[in-house]
């Protein structure tokens, strides 16, 4: 003869069941991944700013020093030393502070090492500081889009963007 169990005893499994199928969840959505490289970025940054030739831009007086410092921070940029043309950069920044050109050179040094904090906040330092118009104005504009861009903040990016429409003043007609 067959042992019985009682009716609680054989729910048992059934409930164990369930209890398993409700601690699945459904999979996580997929990572979406940024295929972007700063290079390309930087080019986007390029793009935007582009020169007008009836566009009114402003350079400021410099000083010898501060453009020695500039031009190396150029040449190992284009060289592919970025750390030593942030170095570079920061000894500028050190002697002029609150140089916007020298800011937007370092916030863009700051993008193609894809420190997207620091090249969003050399670049709004350079837009507080500089130019509210003209080719400067967008780049300024076109880096914070770009960085915020890169860390996944679309809807901040589209702020950016919409700043930079407002740095284009019409030019002055030449007969």
């Amino acid at each position: 003869m067959k042992p019985e169990f009682p009716m609680t005893l054989r729910a048992i499994p059934a409930l164990l069941v369930l209890a398993l199928a409700a601690c699945s969840s459904a999979p996580p959505p997929p990572v979406v991944t940024d295929t972007t490289t700063p290079a390309q970025r930087m080019a986007a940054v390029d793009k935007t700013a582009g020169v007008d030739d009836t566009e009114l831009s402003v350079q400021p007086l410099r000083d010898t020093q501060v453009d020695d410092l500039r031009d190396s921070a150029k040449r190992k940029r284009e060289a592919g030393d970025l750390p030593g043309a942030a170095a570079t950069l920061d000894q500028a920044l050190a002697l002029v502070a609150e140089d916007p050109g020298v800011l937007q050179e370092r916030a863009e040094v700051a993008l193609l090492q894809a420190d997207w904090k620091g090249a969003e906040t050399y670049a709004k330092r350079a837009v507080d500081l500089g130019s509210k118009t003209g080719p400067v104005c967008r780049r300024h504009w076109a880096t914070i889009e770009q960085a915020r861009l890169a860390r996944g903040e679309k809807e901040n990016a589209a702020s950016a963007k919409a700043q930079i429409e407002g740095c284009t003043v019409p030019g002055i007609k030449r007969y």
